[in-house]
């Protein structure tokens, strides 16, 4: 079983306009909501791609319900565990004039105590069935840094971390398979500007030195770059003649790498898939709905460069 966990699921409305104007009034040529955030895009992909698989998250107020018909509907299993706080609404806005887009976005809603300790258990208890996990999202705010480096502590299976900041540093003794940050996360996270390739591998091997195998980092349509200890990689992503929305294809890349490393391929067959669950996410609407035989067709065509 593929487990995707997060404490950060989201209510999503997505508007597209002809043309988008900042400070004037904008009439939505189309507009639909769906069931998003990091943790539920990732498996929503893990389920699309096939095996089996389970979303873990927390959800509460009116979001929930909603969120809970979208995912039966999908038959995407699931295990939600009801809070007291909403969760929470963000919004996405494309604009097809210019291919922009837009996010609107509400940060996670406080957790109690007691609904975190419950969490954690409830993964504890999946966690131990799973043959690899997702742990992915921002914390709430009031959520102890280290809550992640706790879940991680419970997971014997191999590891996907789509986190950043000081809970990700807290976390790295503990060895996780693989850390994937995009560029600027990863900027974040150890403080720096990695505005050169020579940065950028600096600070990719300094996650490596903190006990992370391979670290695997995105930068939007540019090259992704895959390093461990002593490995280094770049994979040249497919150019998409048609980008519908943007929004998830981090999420799905990241479901790609677990999905991959379940099935035991090797760290450079497992980007190649993540990028191409990636690049079908790019050609359409709603985050995440791939297609496995397309996925693999397009894996077949990202080139990869060995490098010392």
């Amino acid at each position: 079983m593929l487990l995707s966990a997060g404490l950060t699921p989201a209510w999503q409305q997505i508007m597209v306009f002809d043309s988008l104007r900042i400070g004037a009034v904008n009439r939505a040529r189309e507009v639909s909501w769906h069931a998003q955030g990091k943790v539920l895009n990732a498996g929503t992909a893990a389920h699309h791609l096939g095996g089996p698989s389970l979303t873990l998250a927390p959800l509460g107020g009116l979001p929930r319900g909603e969120i809970v018909r979208e995912f039966d509907a999908l038959g995407v299993p699931h295990r939600f565990l009801e809070t007291q706080a909403g969760t929470r609404v963000c919004t996405t806005l494309i604009d097809r004039a210019t291919g922009a887009t837009t996010e609107l976005v509400e940060n996670g809603r406080p957790l109690s105590a007691a609904e975190l300790a419950a969490f954690n258990n409830a993964y504890a208890e999946e966690a131990a069935k799973a043959q690899a996990v997702v742990i992915t999202g921002s914390l709430p705010e009031g959520t102890p840094p280290m809550f992640y480096r706790d879940l991680l502590e419970h997971t014997s299976c191999p590891a996907v971390l789509d986190f950043r900041g000081e809970g990700l540093l807290a976390a790295l003794d503990l060895r996780p398979y693989i850390v994937k940050p995009n560029r600027e996360e990863l900027g974040q996270t150890v403080g720096m500007n990695l505005e050169t390739d020579e940065k950028l591998l600096s600070a990719m091997r300094s996650l490596n030195r903190r006990g992370a195998a391979w670290v695997v980092v995105t930068d939007g349509p540019k090259p992704v770059w895959a390093g461990s200890a002593t490995k280094l990689y770049r994979f040249h992503p497919l150019a998409s003649e048609r980008v519908v929305n943007a929004i998830g294809s981090g999420d799905a890349l990241a479901a790609g790498l677990a999905w991959a490393t379940r099935a035991d391929w090797d760290i450079v067959r497992a980007v190649r898939f993540g990028i191409a669950a990636a690049t079908d996410n790019l050609r359409q609407l709603a985050t995440c709905r791939l297609d496995r035989r397309r996925v693999e067709i397009l894996a077949e065509k990202v080139l990869v460069e060995e490098l010392e």
